[in-house]
């Protein structure tokens, strides 16, 4: 069943230089990125701050084509849906921790035209997240705390990511945080078919080929699964 999914590479361009926010990303995809991992903080849920939904309608009328995902790490996802939504998300990821309602936050978003992404933080139970799996598209495991690029992998997540990939081989299970060259192969045993990659792809020396590397284990992993 697995040969359906597929290894995508999101790079997070969080660790990007900001100022040329529409050049890294460009120079992100031409090197072989799936898609672009927007980090979207409100200095609530999470300590940092970083951009809106202005930015991303700004980029998006520059990059016209690529897949983008909006990583909502924010105490009140609802509230952005019609904007990102106006400004071209094509998924919007949000945590559940805050949320009372999360069936009707899905709900919007779907109304809006956009995927549904559920994330949760390494202290969140993936029996919290495991409820909405029928009603998203996609579920993200944080391996490190979320709100700041440069945090160590936190492998013990790994038993999150296994657990759903036995229970639902179709999924697509998104991993963020301290993944690189040095951590995909856990992320890859684990089952993880979609990769954030800020520092690791951002800062690499030749991009284009560590983001064909951390593809290739995955996609040789799923292989391996569905044989």
């Amino acid at each position: 069943m697995s040969r359906n999914l597929k290894a995508l590479i999101g790079p997070s361009i969080l660790n990007a230089d900001l100022s040329q926010l529409y050049e890294e990303s460009q120079k992100l995809l031409n090197n072989g990125a799936d898609y672009l991992h927007l980090d979207v903080m409100d200095g609530h849920f999470v300590p940092n701050l970083t951009f809106g939904h202005p930015i991303v309608k700004c980029l998006r009328s520059k990059i016209k084509d690529a897949f983008f995902e909006t990583h909502m790490m924010v105490s009140k996802p609802e509230q952005w849906i019609v904007p990102m939504a106006d400004a071209g998300v094509n998924q919007y990821t949000f945590h559940i921790e805050p949320v009372n309602n999360v069936e009707d936050v899905c709900r919007k978003i779907k109304e809006n035209g956009m995927k549904v992404g559920v994330a949760i933080k390494p202290g969140t139970d993936v029996a919290e997240v495991e409820k909405y799996i029928s009603i998203s598209d996609m579920v993200l495991i944080m391996t490190v705390e979320p709100g700041f690029g440069g945090q160590k992998f936190m492998a013990d997540q790994m038993e999150k990511v296994k657990y759903l990939r036995e229970h639902y081989p179709l999924l697509n299970i998104e991993v963020d945080g301290g993944v690189g060259p040095s951590t995909i192969n856990c992320c890859a045993d684990a089952g993880a078919n979609m990769i954030v990659s800020g520092t690791a792809v951002i800062k690499a020396q030749d991009q284009a080929s560590t983001i064909k590397l951390m593809r290739d284990t995955v996609q040789q992993a799923i292989g391996k699964n569905s044989s």
